[in-house]
């Protein structure tokens, strides 16, 4: 048997209307994201936004894994997505994106949060990676101490 890793791997999401304005997608663990609005008229999270926050999670996820190895957690972490999204003809897609990455702790090193943000960014964020074909995707971040607003 071959130790080798699969050169591809299918995702798979099931979206379902509710017959009215809402569209719920579930991934095979069973968890629901609502997009449109439910049937009491609350809103979901809209197509484009769902982007959004996939970058966002995807790569705070990288950012919390590669700064736990450096015994570097933040107490509290934040990071903002912002995509321009051109109106002008359709598909009305996104043209660059900005990443704002907020950490709160005593003890974050500067160059630690960089080289997560870093690493993130250039090679473990899959869904930058895809997303940075439709156009750049620029960042920064800030350390901040534990109740400091932003």
């Amino acid at each position: 048997m071959s130790d080798e890793k699969p050169k591809n791997q299918w995702k798979e999401i099931e979206t379902v209307w509710d017959g009215e304005a809402g569209y719920v997608a579930r991934n095979k663990a069973g968890a629901t994201v609502l997009m449109g609005k439910d049937r009491q008229g609350n809103p979901g999270i809209g197509p484009m936004e769902m982007l959004l926050a996939g970058l966002a999670g995807c790569t705070m996820i990288d950012v919390v894994e590669i700064l736990r190895k450096k015994r570097q957690l933040p107490v509290e972490f934040k990071v903002i997505v912002r995509g321009n999204q051109r109106l002008t003809e359709y598909p009305y897609h996104y043209t660059e994106f900005e990443v704002e990455y907020l950490l709160w702790g005593e003890n974050l090193q500067e160059k630690d949060v960089a080289q997560a943000v870093q690493l993130s960014e250039e090679k473990y964020c899959s869904v930058g990676g895809t997303l940075s074909k439709a156009g750049p995707i620029h960042s920064r971040f800030r350390i901040l101490k534990p109740g400091e607003s932003a």
